[in-house]
């Protein structure tokens, strides 16, 4: 695809979904008070900007994400790299992982409410918990579906166990690796603001039922937008780290 289909189709897109809200909007059929025009959501982003709530709620919701997120990256794909590679250990711990994952990050709210009370704890637990497993089940799986070809020839040239690892394992197994992170990023800002609209009084979650107790379905909206592009932006971010790090191991040709 060429890089300016790239910008404009996208763009396209926008503009027919704008013209459609819009056009809704001037129909009359609703009350503006229920269903805001375009220029009503972003007078409320301007309204928000200008006082500073927004930033604050900004800044809140993603120093708990980067704080959960990072913690279950860390801890999910040591344990994954280590479970991939030692069958029996994975054997062992599957079924537990198989139990635990279903449950919802929302449905241990209540006791993370009783064990840490009402604050961030709380919210960057359910960001740990709705990371964690999609990160650990697809470092399992990269190690597990290596090419052994690959383990062998590394083993025929007299390479220790620990260098195989390193230097075979950990590179092979690098892009699957990050299609969990990309999975888990969006399961986790998801539960991050699910978690904000139950047990915390700041971030973006409470930003919108804040908003919606006041009948201010402008800020509602308006809520849900930032949290869109805040994602997306997150996502592209991982994207530009997983791009360099493939670069250094000779996965896309670099610059």
């Amino acid at each position: 695809m060429r890089g300016r289909d790239k910008l404009w189709l996208p763009l396209v897109t926008f503009t027919v979904v704008l013209t459609v809200w819009y056009l809704l909007a001037l129909s009359g059929r609703w009350p503006p008070a229920l269903f805001p025009s375009p220029t009503q959501v972003v007078s409320g982003i301007w309204e928000m900007a200008n006082s500073g709530v927004l930033w604050e709620h900004i800044g809140v919701s993603l120093l708990r994400f980067v704080a959960g997120y990072l913690a279950a990256a860390l801890i999910g794909i040591p344990l994954g790299l280590v479970c991939g590679w030692y069958s029996r250990l994975w054997l062992a711990l599957d079924p537990l992982v198989q139990v635990l994952r279903p449950i919802s990050p929302i449905a241990w709210m209540p006791l993370f409410a009783i064990w840490f009370g009402i604050g961030d704890l709380p919210a960057i637990v359910i960001i740990f918990i709705a990371a964690f497993y999609p990160i650990l089940l697809s470092t399992v799986a990269a190690v597990r579906n290596i090419d052994p070809i690959y383990l062998k020839v590394a083993q025929n040239f007299g390479a220790k166990e620990r260098d195989i690892l390193w230097k075979v394992v950990i590179p092979a197994a690098f892009p699957y690796i990050t299609v969990g992170l990309h999975i888990a990023m969006g399961a986790a800002w998801v539960f991050l603001v699910a978690g904000e609209m139950l047990g915390v009084r700041s971030g973006l979650g409470f930003l919108i039922v804040d908003a919606r107790n006041s009948i201010r379905t402008e800020l509602v909206i308006a809520g849900m937008l930032i949290i869109g592009l805040l994602g997306l932006a997150i996502d592209r971010l991982i994207s530009r780290v997983e791009k360099q790090v493939k670069k250094q191991w000779g996965f896309v040709p670099g610059n």
